[in-house]
């Protein structure tokens, strides 16, 4: 004797019209329109993401590009009290570089140009006029370039082969001064993916939430749902479905605000005319690496959601 499949109410059927269909392979989970905060939530995670994941790349670059202009940069400095002792040190100091093997380029630094340098923090020292009564004694400077990079052997080379006709030379590679700079640039950017992480965190957070929430809202629907022989597959499916819809639109929302306020703040940190502040522009590739953020917030909230979905329904049998 053949079964009945089991009679549902017009209220119920209304609902379930609402919410869901039957067993003809319509949905069985309701299309929800746009509302409720979690495109609201996904726009603001997706905004604090990109702009934490600009400043890193922004940090990346810069730290290439001074990394990549001090690769192999030596300074030589003459330090003597006398001007004509110091003259003498230089100039033999010069010629030695100039025959050292490894040395690309080399050149003396004008005292003018020393001058320029320390104006801002000492005046004018008159370095160009040594008999100035006012004139400051300031090193000797030369700048020279290494092939390969300036390991520490091919410095303490140098050290030893300027030791004997230029005692008072100082030899330094130009990377050793900015490494508490790259020190802390390195800091700020483990920083940035902390924080990125902690976003990606409080997004799984909210859209476990979500889901929770709207599964206790239909709870007695999906019981009959299931009654009816819908599958937790399909109902999955359809949560999934409108929970990526929502971040969707959050997450394109989300990455225009984030590309204003870096947009904003390139052109602030380009006003200062600092070189270093110009190395940090975000090149195509940074942008193409943005451009992934809601992607990303995309499909995190969608496997989310279809799991947490998925392990509701078995609680629920």
């Amino acid at each position: 004797m053949a079964t009945r499949p089991p009679t549902v109410s017009p209220t119920l059927a209304g609902r379930l019209r609402t919410i869901g269909a039957d067993q003809s392979g319509a949905p069985v989970v309701p299309q929800a329109r746009l509302s409720g905060p979690m495109p609201s939530v996904i726009a603001i995670m997706v905004l604090l993401t990109g702009i934490a994941a600009a400043a890193g790349l922004a940090l990346g670059n810069l730290a290439a590009q001074a990394s990549a202009d001090l690769a192999g940069g030596v300074t030589v400095q003459v330090v003597n009290a006398s001007a004509d002792a110091r003259a003498r040190q230089a100039n033999d100091a010069l010629a030695v570089l100039r025959e050292a093997p490894g040395v690309s380029a080399v050149r003396l630094v004008p005292a003018a140009e020393v001058d320029a340098l320390l104006a801002p923090w000492l005046g004018t020292t008159t370095a160009g006029d040594p008999a100035s009564a006012d004139a400051i004694p300031v090193p000797a400077l030369i700048d020279a370039r290494l092939e390969g990079g300036a390991g520490v052997a091919k410095v303490a080379n140098l050290r030893g082969r300027l030791a004997r006709v230029a005692p008072d030379a100082r030899v330094e590679a130009q990377a050793s001064w900015l490494e508490p700079v790259f020190d802390a640039i390195a800091a700020l950017r483990w920083l940035a993916l902390a924080g990125i992480a902690l976003l990606a965190a409080s997004t799984v957070a909210a859209v476990l939430l979500a889901a929770r929430t709207a599964l206790d809202r239909h709870r007695e629907t999906i019981e009959i749902v299931h009654l009816l022989g819908g599958t937790d597959g399909q109902i999955a499916r359809i949560f999934q479905r409108n929970v990526a819809l929502d971040a969707a639109v959050g997450g394109a929302v989300g990455l225009a605000l984030a590309a204003a306020a870096i947009l904003v703040l390139g052109n602030r940190f380009a006003a200062l005319g600092s070189g270093l502040a110009g190395s940090a522009a975000l090149g195509l590739e940074d942008w193409l690496v943005l451009a992934l953020v809601p992607l990303a917030a995309v499909v995190l909230a969608t496997v989310t959601a279809r799991l947490a979905v998925l392990s509701s329904l078995r609680r629920m049998l």
